[in-house]
């Protein structure tokens, strides 16, 4: 197990690599929610291994991790804990829930009622959550990762845009390439049997996450702290903050990205050109991270959408003409 951070990314890296074919870029925004506190809400069609990676990374860093599935019959007090009466002595005990974890993967999130899912809001934006009267602060680090199905709309409840824009980054999963998909497919076959007592099961990719942890929690906490040193210019502020504006002022943008937006954008900024070797931020990371900060934050007018305009051509657009 390693306590060194200048090859925490290598090594979280060559881990995940071991369980998830491809993904790379969800590592990486993965990676950037852990270095910087955001949470990160990861869209992608069934079967794209969004809760084993989730899985990976924590299982690899020694995290404490929860998971629930949100389903419409979820109540608050399933997410958060609740005061249960202790009959032998006639007092109230606290019983808390899983959000009281380091990373908590809210698993199709968008199909938990809004009573849910404004529970949830206040763990992320304050870190702590209020049990019958009493506030509890939660475990450090903690971030939500949450996942969604884009198309499935029978039974889910779309997010509303206050708890949007408390995920700092939004990223949408592909397909894998043809050869990432044939090698996911041979690595289901040489996976073999799991012996169970006198029976057996086949095995799957989550039989994999049985092993030692390969960084301590140590070592992600210095990672943070690199993190927060990378110098971010002036000018790089400014251009963040004018991207951010223009959205609020395209005309085919009925709500634009919040202030929250910019600082969600020179964060994750630092972050990746820590995750790239870098102690600066270049324009690069920018525009690599702009679509996954700001497109959930953007909404677009009824006009816009009638005549057929995307959040992504239009974002595309106006990064085109800041050059």
């Amino acid at each position: 197990m390693t306590t060194a951070t200048d090859n925490f990314v290598g090594v979280v890296r060559e881990r995940v690599a071991q369980v998830v074919v491809g993904q790379d870029a969800v590592v990486e925004r993965l990676l950037i929610a852990l270095f910087t506190g955001g949470h990160l809400l990861l869209q992608g069609m069934p079967g794209l291994a969004k809760t084993l990676l989730v899985n990976t990374i924590a299982r690899a860093i020694d995290l404490r991790f929860s998971r629930v599935q949100f389903t419409i019959d979820l109540l608050p007090s399933d997410i958060i804990g609740s005061e249960i009466l202790d009959q032998r002595g006639g007092e109230f005990r606290v019983h808390k829930g899983p959000v009281f974890t380091n990373l908590l993967l809210a698993d199709e999130i968008n199909r938990a009622s809004p009573k849910v899912q404004s529970a949830l809001l206040e763990a992320m934006q304050e870190r702590r959550v209020t049990i019958g009267n009493n506030g509890h602060p939660l475990p450090a680090p903690f971030l939500v990762i949450a996942t969604q199905n884009p198309i499935e709309q029978s039974g889910t409840f779309e997010l509303p845009e206050a708890q949007l824009d408390r995920f700092m980054l939004c990223h949408r999963l592909h397909y894998p390439s043809v050869g990432e998909e044939e090698e996911i497919v041979r690595r289901q076959l040489a996976l073999g049997l799991r012996m169970e007592e006198k029976g057996a099961v086949p095995k799957t990719a989550f039989d994999l996450l049985d092993q030692e942890p390969v960084a301590e929690l140590d070592a992600l906490v210095d990672a943070m702290a690199k993190v927060q040193a990378v110098h971010v210019s002036e000018v790089f502020i400014k251009h963040c903050v004018e991207l951010v504006r223009r959205t609020r002022r395209n005309k085919l943008v009925e709500l634009g990205g919040s202030p929250r937006g910019g600082i969600a954008l020179t964060q994750a900024a630092r972050a990746r050109a820590f995750i790239h070797g870098r102690d600066f931020a270049v324009p690069e990371d920018l525009f690599a991270l702009a679509e996954d900060v700001l497109l959930h934050r953007m909404r677009l007018t009824y006009e816009a959408l009638a005549e057929g305009h995307s959040g992504t051509r239009i974002l595309k657009q106006i990064m085109a003409e800041m050059g």
